[in-house]
This record gives structure tokens, C-alpha cells and sequence, in this order.
């Protein structure tokens, strides 16, 4: 199946559920469609954009690589899949956490939903990541839900509309929180930033659980729901320089996963090593793909929920 087809077929079990939602809420039909369904693409050609902007990536074809089980090994990345199975009956939590070595921090890359950037575009974690040749990947911030933040994919900008707390991914290996109100992408760049998400909240720094965090709202627009309470989650901690550890919760299914609030979240990466930790997309949006295969079991029913962007290892 192509990737027009695939795109068609997951934005018509999208459009599926929102019109439903729209229809209950009664009136602004045409304009919530039109906001949060329909695709609006600012780029047709992401990779070549990114070659016309970047540079061409680097040619890894040469590479030594292993996969084994549930590891992966080159000369410059390294990532270590695990399942953690917390508590019992309806309190049971089930949790993945890849820990990933690098030794280039670029390593770590973007992709968008069928190469395309925009708003509402989506397409399966696990299809995203076999278009780009990964090994590993996660879902993204969901940036195409929304038409501000500062995004940064593969060391060129997307978009420059600063709105909130961030996360930045530095060439040298280090990862920062910042405030995207105070800055400008091209302050960035300049700076040496190579990747930044637009989601959150922060909900570990210098190793501390970050207060308030059960109140965040990221969205207060039309269709948004609370990030608070039992929920799948999706994190990335930082342990050190280039040691990185991506975490995705399942929830929402009794028995098997219940999800974790905020604060749970934060506590757990925090058993993990990171000193700092960030909230990403979560819900049906929580996904983890290893070597050509879904890790995790969204919302307990083994099926994904298309989402508009990834971070991913290249095998």
C-alpha cells in the first residue's frame, strides 16, 4: 500500500471519530473540521526540504550494526528495550523503557507523517518509523494538533510560534528545557540545537519532581483533553550527556495497565536515572516501535492511533 493510501485510510478513521465528536457538540462543524481534520501542508517534500536546508544525511549503508533480541548495537548508537510490570489488579501499571547510548547525538532524528509537515497529517508510529529505515522509535509532541511552538527537526526549523515550555536537543549531546517565549528558532540554531519538542510539561528537573504538574493543561483549544490523572504517558528523561532513556506507559485498560498521573510519571524516571524528564503526546498516541514491531499494547487493544511525527533511531 502506498503512502497517499495509507494516509488516506488512517485520516478517514480520524476524521471518523472527530466528526462524531464535533456532531455531539453541535454547531462550528465546518470550522472544527476544517482545524483539526483536514490536512493543511505547509511542506510536501520534508526530505527535501531538509536536504535543500541541512545538508544530505550522512550515508550509513557501510555501518555495523547487530540486532539481537531486544537490543540494537552500532559504532555510535546503542538501545536496550525493557518491560516493567508495577503492581496488581486494577492498580497493575505496564511500562517499556528503551535506554539509548549514543555516541553522535544526531543519531537521534525526526520524521513527519507520509514526509509531509502541516497540520492534522497522521500516520502510524510503526509506518512512520519503516519509511525512515528505524530500528527504534517514539511517537513525537504531536506537533500537527496545533499551530504553535517552536519546532526544530534534523537542525532546520519548521516553525517559529513560541507558546510554551520546551525541550531541546543539543549536537553535543545535551538536553534542555527552556522556555520558548524567551528565544527565537534561529537563537537555537546558533546555539547548536538539533532537535526541540513542543508538548510537556517538564516533570523532572536537576533530578527533582517539578511542582504543579497535575495542573498543566499544554492545549485549551477545541477537542483538547486533560493530560491529568491515570493516562498512557509518553517521556524522554535525560540520564547524561548522550545517555537518553524513552519511556511509554500503557493505560486505559484494567487489569493490564492503568496508566500513571504526572507525578507517578516523574517518579518513575526518576528511578530510571534521568535528571530531567518531559511529557510527550500520550493516550492512544503512546507508541513504541523496536526493530519492525509494536512494544507496547496502546490502550490494551494492540492497535495504534495515527500521530503526525516521531524521534527515531536509523538502523
Amino acid at each position: 500500500m502506498n503512502a497517499s493510501n495509507r494516509s488516506s485510510r488512517v485520516r478517514r478513521a480520524v476524521v471518523g471519530g472527530i466528526t462524531a465528536l464535533v456532531l455531539a457538540a453541535g454547531g462550528g462543524t465546518a470550522w472544527a473540521l476544517d482545524r483539526y481534520v483536514v490536512d493543511h501542508v505547509q511542506i510536501a517534500d520534508v526530505d527535501a526540504y531538509e536536504a535543500a536546508h541541512a545538508g544530505s544525511a550522512e550515508d550509513r549503508s557501510d555501518a555495523e550494526t547487530t540486532v539481537t533480541g531486544t537490543t540494537y548495537e552500532s559504532d555510535d548508537a546503542t538501545v536496550t528495550i525493557s518491560k516493567h510490570v508495577t503492581g496488581t489488579g486494577s492498580a497493575t501499571v505496564t511500562y517499556f523503557v528503551a535506554d539509548v547510548v549514543l555516541t553522535d547525538a544526531t543519531r537521534l532524528r525526526s520524521a513527519f507523517a507520509d514526509n509531509r509537515f502541516g497540520t492534522n497529517i497522521v500516520e502510524n508510529t510503526s509506518q512512520i518509523a519503516a519509511d525512515n529505515g528505524a530500528v527504534f522509535a517514539i511517537n513525537g509532541d504531536y506537533y500537527g494538533f496545533r499551530d504553535t511552538g517552536i519546532v526544530i527537526r534534523n537542525g532546520v526549523v519548521y516553525r517559529d510560534k513560541g507558546a510554551r515550555q520546551g525541550l531541546a536537543f543539543y549536537r553535543d549531546g545535551t538536553v534542555k528545557v527552556y522556555d520558548e517565549t524567551a528565544t527565537t528558532a534561529q537563537e537555537l540554531l546558533d546555539a547548536g540545537v538539533w532537535n526541540t519538542l513542543s508538548f510537556g510539561p517538564a516533570v523532572l528537573q536537576d533530578g527533582q519532581v517539578v511542582a504543579g504538574i497535575e495542573n498543566v493543561e499544554v492545549d485549551t483549544n477545541f477537542g483538547n483533553h486533560s493530560i491529568q490523572g491515570d493516562q498512557p504517558r509518553t517521556a524522554v528523561g535525560v540520564v547524561d550527556a548522550n545517555h537518553l532513556v524513552f519511556v511509554v506507559v500503557d493505560g486505559r485498560s484494567s487489569g493490564y495497565s492503568a496508566g500513571v498521573t504526572m507525578t507517578e510519571l516523574a517518579t518513575l524516571m526518576q528511578g530510571l536515572g534521568a535528571t530531567t524528564a518531559y511529557n510527550l503526546d500520550g493516550g492512544g498516541s503512546s507508541t513504541m516501535v523496536f526493530n519492525g514491531a509494536l512494544v507496547n499494547n496502546p490502550l490494551g487493544k494492540g492497535a495504534e492511533r495515527g500521530t503526525s511525527d516521531i524521534l527515531y533511531i536509523e538502523r
